[in-house]
């Protein structure tokens, strides 16, 4: 495997905020009078497009709109947007994959107006050659977006490798056609990630250490 450029996600996979993903649908769910989740219930629930994870919450759209619940959730999520913290070991890994001469970019759902706030926040921006949000905030997917980074990169898609923590990350590397590797610290069971595409691992050290036997030349 002969990778020459990596393609982070943001939320789950380089910055650990399922504790305000779960705090903020917790805060939605209650003011329309839904069951609250928890961890374990949330890892097992989440996909892509969010729309279809917000369903198996209990929404109806009949009543209350995507776009309004989706926006009710970003909101209170916005509201403390600056808490999480990079998961262990993030930014070092940022750091050693770029001594090593693999150039990275960002491929995220988060709109790019949040991106660069959070990218600026802490202190990123010098680690990647490319930053690709999205226009919106309703999380239907990032195949596209993907589509359009992998036309600036101009690598053969066989030199890149997606990290990721959803089953859609996996889905998306299919559809782009590049490597995926899949990090369960993040919005996605272990269980669940272990019957996708990608190859999983449980933490970022892991990650960090097979990058070290199969990667680096």
């Amino acid at each position: 495997m002969n990778i020459k450029h990596i393609v982070w996600d943001w939320n789950g996979t380089l910055l650990d905020d399922l504790w305000l993903s779960i705090k903020a649908i917790n805060i939605v769910l209650k003011r329309h009078n839904l069951p609250q989740v928890n961890d374990k219930k949330y890892l097992n629930l989440f996909i892509f497009p969010v729309i279809e994870y917000y369903k198996k919450l209990g929404f109806d759209f009949e009543i209350n709109s995507f776009e309004r619940v989706g926006t009710e959730f970003i909101d209170e999520y916005t509201k403390l947007q600056f808490q999480p913290k990079l998961h262990h070991g993030a930014k070092k890994l940022l750091k050693e994959v770029l001594s090593r001469g693999i150039t990275q970019s960002l491929l995220s759902a988060a709109t790019n107006e949040m991106l660069e706030s959070l990218i600026n926040y802490h202190n990123l921006h010098k680690y990647f050659t490319k930053i690709k949000g999205q226009n919106n905030h309703y999380a239907y997917g990032k195949t596209e977006a993907g589509k359009a980074l992998m036309k600036d990169l101009k690598f053969n898609p066989d030199e890149v490798l997606f990290v990721g923590d959803t089953i859609h990350d996996s889905e998306v590397a299919n559809e782009i056609g590049v490597h995926c590797a899949l990090i369960s610290h993040g919005h996605t069971h272990h269980e669940r990630l272990k019957k996708s595409n990608g190859t999983v691992f449980h933490s970022m050290p892991e990650f960090s250490a097979w990058l070290n036997q199969n990667i680096y030349l």
